[in-house]
């Protein structure tokens, strides 16, 4: 075999080798091209997954509040009921012994009047027992004021028909006690502001 024949048989190989690593190199990028098919597809149903799962979530959240929202109207509802009853009670109670503090206010003036009473036996002075009574009246002004009370004002009052009663009219007074309250017959009382007795009085005419 002659050195051109060799040279031309090394050529044809090299040729061939290039052809191989052609087909080789083509091979290989069809198949990375199917995995990338592959892939892209399984990225899509991953990504559609995805958006179901997303539009499952508002649903079950809105599940979840509602029941939260059940359970505090449970508890309101408990809370209110509890609340009405023990109003009641209270309300009950309060009528039956909302009169216990004025009773209590007075008892001491009740032992007092029965001391003056004993005493009154045992004496003849009249200054005396007079100046008991006395005693005893201011002790019961100055408790029925702890508790609210106080005396309507008549003596030089201009006559008003929100706390004072007209029982009587009296002419010929002067203009200066027109329409003015002359006497107190009978003493009106205020509980906190509200009239519980109106005095009685006699109004110039």
């Amino acid at each position: 075999m002659t050195e051109e024949e060799i040279k031309d048989m090394e050529a044809q190989q090299a040729d061939e080798q290039q052809a191989d690593e052609k087909q080789s190199d083509n091979e290989q990028q069809s198949e990375n091209e199917q995995q990338e098919t592959v892939v892209d597809g399984s990225a899509v149903d991953k990504g559609s997954s995805s958006e179901e799962q997303e539009e499952a979530d508002p649903l079950e959240k809105a599940l979840e509040e509602i029941e939260q929202l059940k359970t505090q109207m449970l508890y309101k509802t408990a809370e209110f009921d509890n609340y009405r009853k023990r109003t009641l009670k209270e309300k009950a109670e309060l009528i039956l012994n909302g009169g216990e503090k004025v009773v209590s206010a007075i008892l001491p003036i009740i032992d007092d009047m029965e001391r003056a009473i004993d005493n009154g036996a045992k004496t003849d002075d009249l200054q005396v027992l007079r100046e008991g009574m006395e005693l005893i009246y201011h002790k019961m002004m100055k408790a029925l004021e702890s508790l609210g009370v106080k005396e309507i004002e008549t003596k030089d009052a201009d006559f008003n028909t929100d706390v004072h009663e007209a029982v009587a009219m009296v002419p010929g007074m002067g203009d200066d006690k027109k329409g003015k309250v002359i006497d107190c017959l009978q003493k009106g009382y205020q509980l906190n502001d509200k009239v519980i007795r109106h005095a009685k009085v006699a109004v110039g005419q």
